[in-house]
C-alpha cells in the first residue's frame, strides 16, 4: 500500500541468484514471500484487468503510440517483462519516466541491461502480438531531479523505425490543452486495486487537467509526500478520486486531444480523493526530445 511519495514502476527485478526462470513480481501480494524490494520508485496502488484506477480495455491497435517497456532478464518473462510505459513520439524515439531508468528501478545501468526493449501493439501482455524493439540507446534529462521528481523524462531511441502513424505528437508551451479542465485520458498495464494485482491487457482512465493549485494543496513539501513544482510538473486527476495512475504506470502516456502533454511520474496512493496523480509536463521538457 502507497502511504507516501512514490514513483509509478513496477520495480520487481528477479535477484540474480534465483535465476533467470523465476519470476519475481514484488508488490504488495507477495511481501510474505519476499521482503520488499520496492524503492522510493515503486509503490502505486489499484484489481485484476483493470490497469490504471477506475479504467476500461482499450486496444493496442487503435494507439499504437503506447508502449511497454520490457525486460525479461530484470523482470521475468510473465506479462512480457512489463516494468513501465511509454510513449512512441517519432518514428525512431520513445519517451518515459527517467526513474523508470534508475539502478533502484533496473538494477543496473540502463546500458548494462542487454534485453532493455519497447512493445508496441501488444494489448495482451501474456500474448504475441505486436512488436518488440530493441533499445539501441538511452538519454535521461540531465536536469532530472530524483530526490523531488523534477525534469521527469528519459529519452529512448530505437533500434528500428516505426510507422508515422504510430507516433503522437508533443503539446507545446501555450497549447491550449494545458488549461484547467481540458479532459484527457492516461494509458497503462499498472496495478488496479492498490494492492499489486496487475492487468495483462491494456487500460486507461478518463482524467482531467487540473489546477496547479489542487496538486500544490495535496503536495506542499511539509512532509514525505514531495513537492509538486508547476515548472515541470503536470496535476491530472479527478477531484473526487476514483481515477488514476498506478505502480506499474510510470512513464505511461497522458493523452489530451490527440497530443501528449504529461508522463505518469509520482502520487500518492492512487484514485483517492485529494490525492491528484502528478505528471510530467511534456512543453516543460521536450527540449530534451528534440536534442537527442
Amino acid at each position: 500500500m502507497r502511504l507516501m511519495r512514490c514513483e509509478r514502476t513496477r520495480a520487481a527485478r528477479i535477484p540474480k541468484n534465483l535465476g533467470s526462470h523465476v519470476s519475481v513480481m514484488v508488490t504488495a501480494l507477495i511481501v510474505t514471500l519476499l521482503v520488499p524490494l520496492v524503492p522510493q520508485a515503486a509503490a502505486h496502488d489499484q484489481d485484476p484487468d483493470r490497469a490504471v484506477i477506475g479504467g476500461y480495455p482499450v486496444r493496442a491497435e487503435s494507439h499504437p503510440w503506447v508502449v511497454a517497456l520490457s525486460s525479461r532478464a530484470r523482470f521475468g518473462s510473465e506479462r512480457s517483462g512489463q516494468f513501465c510505459g511509454g510513449a512512441i513520439v517519432g518514428p525512431r524515439t520513445a519517451v518515459t519516466a527517467a526513474h523508470c531508468l534508475s539502478k533502484e528501478v533496473l538494477g543496473a545501468e540502463p546500458g548494462q541491461v542487454g534485453d532493455l526493449k519497447v512493445i508496441t501493439g501488444r494489448g495482451d501482455l501474456t500474448g504475441q502480438t505486436g512488436k518488440e524493439i530493441a533499445v539501441a540507446s538511452t538519454k535521461v534529462n540531465p536536469d532530472y531531479d530524483s530526490a523531488s521528481n523534477k525534469g521527469d523524462i528519459a529519452v529512448l531511441r530505437l533500434s528500428s523505425a516505426v510507422p508515422e502513424g504510430s507516433v503522437i505528437p508533443m503539446a507545446a508551451k501555450g497549447d491550449p490543452v494545458y488549461r484547467p479542465g481540458t479532459p484527457g485520458s492516461v494509458y497503462g498495464w499498472g496495478d488496479t486495486t492498490g494492492g499489486g494485482s496487475y492487468a495483462t491487457s491494456l487500460r486507461a482512465a478518463h482524467v482531467s487537467v487540473l489546477a496547479d493549485s489542487s496538486c500544490q494543496r495535496a503536495y506542499p513539501g511539509n512532509s514525505q509526500e514531495g513537492t509538486y513544482d508547476p515548472g515541470t510538473m503536470l496535476c491530472a486527476g479527478v477531484e473526487s478520486g476514483g481515477h488514476d495512475a498506478c505502480q506499474g504506470d510510470s512513464g505511461g502516456p497522458l493523452i489530451a486531444q490527440k497530443k501528449l502533454v504529461g508522463l505518469v511520474s509520482w502520487g500518492v496512493g492512487c484514485g483517492e480523493r485529494g490525492r491528484p496523480g502528478v505528471y510530467t509536463r511534456i512543453s516543460a521538457v521536450d527540449s530534451v526530445v528534440r536534442s537527442l
